[in-house]
């Protein structure tokens, strides 16, 4: 039997009230970030995987991370219970990392220094300026162990469409537009959980 479109969005529509979630406004971006963003491929709609207000699933602290990378979900936390949730693209299985950190730094439109051991697997990759063509995208927040990089970020991406998958090199991949949200909301040495 099939649905059709309209009976998929109207049991998406169901699903997304029914579990109390609440859509959360794009934030405002400048001109820049604008016509950036309007360089790279949309990406695909589902949404699982688009951002929303829910029930904080973690039990932490309001302003912490929790990245679940089995369910390509990064969980901002909230204060009253609720969390907003992003879909991700998180590491290939070997190449993920797990544990407890803080956010050290962030950057708007960074530029791109591939680690030796990328360069060692994939000797084409090259540093790459801020910009759309640029792997981290809109925004980056830089993932220390105390006060060691990890060499491991939670950033946007010119690969919208991979949100979702285990394809990264580690790294937490995010839409453009939802890295710029949780970097307006992210404070300085925020905790975060990647499990």
């Amino acid at each position: 039997m099939r649905i059709g479109i309209l009976g998929t969005t109207l049991a998406v529509a169901l699903f997304v009230s029914g579990c109390g979630f609440k859509g959360v406004p794009d934030p405002e971006v400048s001109a820049r970030d604008a016509e950036w963003m309007a360089q790279v491929p949309k990406g695909l709609d589902e949404p699982m995987y688009e951002r929303w207000e829910v029930k904080d699933p973690t039990g932490e602290e309001p302003g912490t991370i929790v990245v679940n990378t089995k369910e390509r979900l990064l969980y901002f936390v909230l204060p009253g219970g609720k969390a907003i949730r992003y879909g991700v693209a998180v590491g290939d299985e070997a190449y993920g990392w797990t544990g407890t950190a803080r956010i050290a730094r962030k950057a708007e439109w960074p530029n791109w220094t591939p680690p030796a051991s990328m360069v060692k697997r994939w000797p084409h990759v090259r540093p790459t300026k801020g910009g759309p063509g640029n792997p981290l995208g809109a925004r980056a927040l830089y993932i220390y162990e105390g006060d060691k990089d990890t060499l491991y970020r939670i950033h946007g991406t010119n690969e919208p469409e991979k949100i979702g998958q285990a394809v990264s090199s580690g790294c937490i991949r995010m839409r453009n537009i939802d890295a710029i949200d949780l970097y307006n909301r992210v404070g300085p040495n925020a905790k975060v959980i990647v499990k």
